[in-house]
């Protein structure tokens, strides 16, 4: 029998983990295998972890809540991409002996692909080219960001990011959090309003917080409906930090213009979601930071943490 440790590496949606980094050092005291597929179901997941030692998560894929970390017996390190992963029971693991390894993080990708969405909004840039491919030529009339106002919630590292991208595009930036301060807001370029403000004055309405339990649903039905009929809203952080199904309604009853997505309460998103169907969403799955860069980062990392442990 081999006395190699099982290394399990989840989650590659694209099959490049293996490309991404070199792993050929761990070749000699490893067997590693890729899972392609993205498993729910508490038994199946448990099933199939079973036999590894070693666990590599990409980001918040693959929840390790406790009850799932209870049954694995055999599991020692957890390798999870990214600084920090709300889906995983450090209490837990720690108790149980299993120790948590995170890797880098590159902060340009989240930032870049939340400018990208407000530019494919505004302007209906997945319309128009699907219009072009079936023949057909300008039904739709784009929206300016010059002159216009961008509302962020959350000024942290990447919401000072689309800060300073939409001072480029001659924006009038405000922001609002919860601890954010009239100082912190003016070093960004961003003037700090109240929530309500934020979400009456601005026409397009991003969010940048870390999900935790104040957090968490800090916007709800209401706070949308305050929004301008012609505003949009864009997330890009965490589905949770929104009423999902306020958002659906508001929605569905066009109070606002639409919605560019990348997070959702549910990830894959179910096949018959309303988001998947919506004609004024623009839905994304969860790629923000998916990138070349980002997941040569994260796997090298990974074959290190994972070296490193081998070594203690």
């Amino acid at each position: 029998m081999s006395d190699k440790i099982k290394i399990a590496v989840l989650d590659d949606y694209q099959g490049v983990a293996l490309t991404m980094a070199d792993w050929s050092a761990l070749n000699d005291r490893a067997e590693i295998t890729v899972f392609n597929d993205h498993l729910e179901n508490d038994a199946e997941v448990i099933e199939r972890l079973q036999p590894y030692q070693v666990v590599c998560v990409m980001r918040e894929r693959t929840p390790l809540n406790r009850q799932r970390l209870e049954k694995l017996t055999n599991l020692k390190l957890i390798v999870s991409t990214g600084k920090r992963n709300a889906s995983i029971d450090n209490k837990a693991a720690e108790e149980l002996g299993i120790t948590i390894k995170p890797t880098g993080y590159v902060m340009t990708g989240a930032p870049e692909f939340t400018w990208a969405l407000i530019m494919a909004i505004a302007r209906h840039i997945p319309q128009e080219s699907n219009n072009v491919k079936a023949g057909r030529w300008q039904t739709t009339i784009g929206t300016d960001l010059s002159g216009k106002t961008i509302g962020i919630i959350g000024l942290g590292n990447i919401g000072s990011k689309i800060a300073a991208y939409a001072r480029a595009f001659d924006m009038n930036v405000i922001a609002w959090s919860q601890n954010l301060t009239e100082e912190k807001a003016a070093e960004a370029g961003a003037k700090l309003v109240s929530k309500e403000t934020l979400l009456k004055e601005s026409d397009f309405v991003t969010v940048h917080l870390i999900l935790s339990d104040r957090s968490k649903g800090i916007l709800q039905k209401e706070d949308l409906e305050l929004m301008k009929s012609s505003a949009y809203f864009i997330n890009t952080s965490r589905g949770p930090l929104v009423d999902e199904k306020g958002l659906i309604e508001v929605l569905e009853q066009k109070k606002i213009a639409g919605a560019a997505l990348d997070v959702f309460d549910n990830e894959p998103l179910p096949a018959n979601h309303p988001f998947r169907k919506l004609d004024n969403v623009l839905a994304t799955p969860h790629i923000g930071y998916v990138t070349e860069t980002t997941y040569k980062l994260f796997y090298a990392d990974t074959v290190e943490a994972i070296l490193k442990w081998l070594q203690r």
